[in-house]
């Protein structure tokens, strides 16, 4: 085992690493599926390597709905093997891999239709609980008009004639994918971010490796490997051109958009699930926050910065309004982000209706692709691509482990949680100070408070941030990998959709926090803070935009925080 610790110093270890090292397998993509690889054969035993072009979970994976979840809408679809493989990581997650993260969350399914709903949506919940649903939350509960508007008073009492009452769990996307990381590097994995793939290494007539660049300072140096995984989601098909070899299949980029409101606009005691003419839509209890989504249209353009535009928006106001007796307006909205679901292209022009199956496959001798799947089920679709890669690697390959694997953190999480008066009182924090950070660290926690010895400061809320403090900024740039200051307001944190001013008006603040630990000088600060309010600024004004074309153009306006990415992007 090696330290987990995935801080400036181990960067030039790492790169060093990479250039003398053969590996048994490279995995390109810091996504949930590239870390859930790496871990997957690290703890197999492997030599492994992970890279990443820019930050861990810099893709769709921030930028999902945040649910480890069965999807009940994949019933309908009589999608039921999708089901019950989700509902057992759903399950693995709650209980055993990330108690720390994944968390149990209530969803109102409010019934319109008299005689034939309510017996058709239990049926489906039935089989939900059966196969496997109800074994950590409750199973459903059934409510009638009176008991569903007690539990979400903010519904028109029109709305709904009844209610069935249904748990599923969520987590914080960015910061699960980072945990599986460091969890890959704790067994031996090297993982490097902001180290792009430029071109595949060939041994007659099988990829044997890869070149890499250092992003940050422009370096190349060739990474040698019996073989190679494409996990790079959306980017899969121009990581396989890159490769000169022909795809098994094509992936679609379908676009999500959500919406974050202050927990005081929307009185409920539970999250809610509607129907909508093409999908379905959440309302998503999130800390003290909602989250409303998501959208699910067709997206041609850059897949680094998908934009949100006025359309988008409009459209989850407007369905979401349609059973609130008091209606959200574009004023009450803190947060908006996009994400691309990396949807395996099919023969329907429905997105919604495209399988959220993964494939997987050996599409040369030495280079294995994996598309397609949902953000709960990256475990298994991590082990199906290491299983791929078994022709190319020397001897006999362990099965998976990683269903016993628990991550980072979860080791005395809940003996510290009963011990969260004690902890708080140590350090000088409120119980419920200590508690969320156990909910975001878990028995890591010791190692974040610890960069405030000596410096109280730390160990206070960050100004204009206050869900925050001061050491997890700190602990982001020493121990998680932030490089750059959109690494820590936009995913290590969510300081950037959790505040109406979207990180920019603690920016400085944090860049000086981070300063120290990332070797910042005044002018980079600087130059930080202007790019991440760039960033924003770009951000709001393509929200504002009628159609993707007009909001991409105003998003991809905003200069990039590492400047020598190339296309394409991996």
């Amino acid at each position: 085992m090696t330290e987990a610790k995935l801080g400036p110093e181990a960067r030039e270890e790492t790169w060093r690493r990479l250039g003398a090292e053969t590996f048994d397998l490279v995995v390109i993509g810091g996504g949930v599926v590239g870390a859930g690889t790496a871990l997957d054969a690290a703890t197999r035993g492997l030599r492994v390597a992970l890279v990443e072009a820019r930050d861990l979970a810099s893709g769709t994976s921030s930028r999902s709905s945040k649910l480890f979840h069965g999807g009940l809408r994949y019933l309908e679809q009589l999608e039921f093997g999708l089901v019950r493989e989700a509902l057992r990581e759903r399950e693995l997650m709650l209980t055993r891999i990330a108690p720390h993260l994944v968390k149990p969350v209530s969803f109102l399914y409010p019934l319109q239709h008299r005689l034939w709903e309510r017996p058709y949506t239990a049926a489906g919940l039935f089989l939900y609980d059966t196969m496997g649903g109800a074994r950590s939350v409750p199973g459903q509960k059934h409510l009638t008009r009176a008991g569903a508007l007690r539990l979400v008073p903010a519904l028109k009492r029109d709305a709904l004639i009844g209610g069935i009452r249904y748990y599923d769990s969520q987590a914080d996307d960015a910061r699960h994918t980072m945990t599986v990381a460091r969890t890959a590097a704790h067994y031996g994995a090297v993982v490097r971010t902001s180290t792009q793939v430029v071109g595949f290494l060939r041994e007659a007539d099988r990829i044997s490796g890869v070149r890499v660049r250092d992003v940050e300072d422009g370096r190349e140096t060739e990474v040698h490997a019996n073989a190679v995984i494409n996990c790079t989601g959306v980017w899969t098909d121009e990581l396989q051109r890159l490769s000169g070899s022909r795809g098994r299949f094509r992936v679609r980029s379908s676009k999500g958009v959500h919406i974050v409101v202050p927990r005081d606009r929307i009185v409920s005691e539970s999250g809610l699930i509607l129907r909508t003419e093409k999908s379905v839509l959440f309302v998503i209890p999130w800390r003290n926050h909602w989250i409303v989504g998501t959208t699910d249209t067709d997206w041609n353009l850059d897949l680094a910065h998908p934009a949100a535009t006025k359309n988008d928006i409009d459209y989850i106001l407007e369905h979401v309004n349609a059973v609130l007796a008091t209606p959200l307006t574009h004023d009450d909205i803190e947060g908006v982000y996009a994400g691309l679901r990396p949807l395996l292209a099919g023969e329907s022009e429905e997105t919604s209706k495209l399988s959220r199956e993964h494939a997987v496959a050996r599409v040369a001798p030495g280079l294995v692709a994996i598309a397609g799947g949902k953000y709960t089920t990256y475990r298994v679709m991590a082990a199906d691509a290491v299983d791929a890669a078994a022709p190319d690697l020397p001897g006999r390959l362990q099965p998976s482990i990683t269903d016993k694997v628990p991550l980072l953190g979860a080791d005395g999480y809940h003996a510290l949680v009963n011990q969260a008066d004690h902890l708080a009182a140590q350090h000088g924090l409120h119980p419920y100070r200590v508690r969320h950070l156990l909910d975001r660290y878990g028995s890591l926690v010791h190692e974040v408070l610890a960069l405030g010895d000596g410096k109280p400061e730390l160990l206070r809320p960050i100004e204009h941030a206050p869900d925050y403090l001061g050491v997890e900024a700190v602990y982001a740039a020493s121990h998680e990998g932030a490089l750059h200051l959109e690494d820590v307001l936009a995913r290590r944190t969510r300081i950037s959709i959790e505040y109406p001013h979207r990180g920019v008006d603690c920016a400085e603040a944090v860049a000086r926090m981070v300063a120290d630990v990332l070797g910042w000088s005044e002018e980079t600060v600087r130059h930080e803070v202007e790019v991440y309010t760039a960033r924003v600024a770009a951000e709001r004004d393509s929200q504002t935009q009628p159609s993707d074309e007009a909001a991409h153009e105003r998003r991809s306006s905003a200069p990039e925080a590492r400047a020598r990415l190339t296309a394409p992007v991996g």
